[in-house]
């Protein structure tokens, strides 16, 4: 048995594309926001200190 091609994987991997559903939009909206909020409290709770 031959090992896969890399492209042969890749083809493959894009027709298997599903996009992602409105709550997994949802999720990914929500942890970007909330880490970019902590980050920011960081970064101001680090220069008072």
């Amino acid at each position: 048995m031959t090992e896969p091609r890399i492209s042969d994987e890749l083809r493959k991997m894009d027709s298997e594309y599903e996009p992602l559903l409105p709550i997994e939009k949802k999720l990914i909206w929500y942890t970007f926001s909330a880490g970019v909020v902590l980050l920011v409290l960081l970064v101001l709770i680090s220069r008072m200190a």
